[in-house]
């Protein structure tokens, strides 16, 4: 059997963190930032965890993780 390829796009946008779970950058935060608050561009500047059913779905598109 071939080795399995890396999907790019995730590849870029997602990392893996100690225990495996994938972190990801949230959106809305590339345009229109004139209307959102402070608070809120703040907040949309951390990464988060993605949520379980997600993750599973992409972890088929990292075999050798991100």
């Amino acid at each position: 059997m071939p080795k399995m390829k890396t999907h790019r796009g995730a590849a870029k946008r997602l990392k893996a963190t100690g225990t495996g779970r994938l972190k990801r950058n949230k959106a809305n935060k590339s345009h229109i930032l004139t209307k959102k608050t402070t608070k809120r561009k703040r907040g949309l500047r951390k990464a988060t965890l993605m949520s379980k059913a997600d993750e599973k779905r992409y972890q088929k598109l990292l075999p050798y993780g991100a």
